[in-house]
């Protein structure tokens, strides 16, 4: 304890969130070991989130990376591409969307269905609203609803929106509400990830949730996660693996925003840091950032009894051009029926989509 105390000592002086990308990733990441030193479980969870920014603040750091890098562009336009490849038969679509937030995902597929041959179909987006979780987006979900609502109006599409009031882990098939003729997409971005699966649950939510989106038959299931083992790796491992992911993610950002801007230190504060130290400080329950690989999340969807479902070829060569007005370092790579997304040789996102 006395050695790592020193080692702890040793990393604030080089660390800095002013810093090159390693040195802001080791400002981030030292506070994850401090943590893990000097506390443990619900403790640290807790002391996190008494830290958590209003949500204005993080709501325009999430813009300001939305601006800068191209990684939520791609989770939208890789499953918007697949979902509306779907529906482009349908005259009923429903949208079951896992966590929603600002509903910012919907707002180019609703253009999209809009500008559909033969007219829009009658849209309806579905969505849970944990009362539990304490993490609303900024005005509540009703403030969701009135900006999707009054977006399909002026383009003509008929638009219901449905909020289910329940904790995700009581989410139960019958509460999505099929209705007869209706073709279901059902939506993971960046959000399936917090599921605790087997090693935390006997109960294994995760892939009891994607048992339950395969019993109502959706035309597609889109999924979107980052590509990297943070779930079941032991410490060092996981401490290894998050050191190379999170030193491409700040190394992406340093290309676009200067070392001594403010808004990029918003950025990695509001957007990255308590997932860093999350991944770092908690266990069990309490660790909340399990990620994994593109070929666990194939082998939880075969499990589960769903195929692959190819994306959209012309979406592909959208993101191609997407990345090239950013920065030449972004890669982009297909491995099967899964698209990745890089930043120079680390693969950072990866997009499927299943039937």
């Amino acid at each position: 304890m006395d050695i790592a105390e020193q080692a702890m000592q040793d990393l604030r002086k080089s660390a800095s969130v002013y810093g090159d990308p390693l040195e802001r990733l080791a400002a981030y990441m030292s506070e994850g070991l401090v943590a893990r030193l000097h506390a443990s479980g619900s403790i640290i969870y807790k002391a996190l989130k008494c830290r958590e920014a209003p949500a204005i603040e993080v709501l325009s750091a999430m813009q300001k990376l939305y601006e800068i890098c191209p990684y939520i562009q791609f989770a939208f336009m890789a499953a918007n591409g697949a979902i509306a490849e779907a529906f482009k038969e349908e005259a009923m679509v429903h949208v079951f969307d896992f966590q929603i937030d600002q509903g910012t995902q919907w707002f180019s597929l609703i253009q999209a269905l809009a500008s559909r041959p033969g007219g829009p179909p009658c849209m309806r987006i579905s969505t849970v609203d944990d009362p539990t979780a304490h993490s609303y987006p900024l005005g509540g979900m009703d403030a969701v609803k009135m900006r999707l609502a009054s977006f399909a109006s002026s383009l003509g599409v008929p638009l219901e929106f449905t909020i289910i009031s329940s904790k995700l882990s009581d989410l139960q098939a019958f509460m999505i509400g099929r209705k007869a003729g209706e073709a279901l997409a059902i939506n993971f971005a960046l959000q399936l990830h917090h599921m605790p699966d087997e090693s935390v649950s006997l109960d294994n939510p995760r892939d009891r949730i994607l048992r339950m989106c395969k019993s109502l038959n959706p035309k597609v299931l889109t999924l979107v996660e980052q590509d990297a083992n943070t779930n079941t790796a032991p410490f060092l491992a996981r401490f290894v693996e998050t050191l190379d992911y999170y030193s491409a993610v700040f190394e992406s950002i340093d290309v676009a925003l200067p070392r001594g801007s403010k808004e990029r230190v918003n950025v990695e504060e509001h957007c990255l840091a308590r997932d860093i130290v999350n991944v770092i400080a908690c266990e069990g329950v309490e660790r909340v950032e399990r990620h994994e690989l593109a070929g666990k999340w194939r082998a939880r969807m075969s499990m589960a009894g769903f195929k692959p479902h190819p994306l959209s070829l012309c979406v592909n060569s959208a993101i191609k051009s997407l990345l090239e007005s950013y920065n030449e370092q972004y890669r982009l790579k297909e491995d099967g029926e899964v698209l990745l997304l890089g930043w120079k040789n680390r693969s950072l996102l990866a997009a499927s989509a299943w039937h």
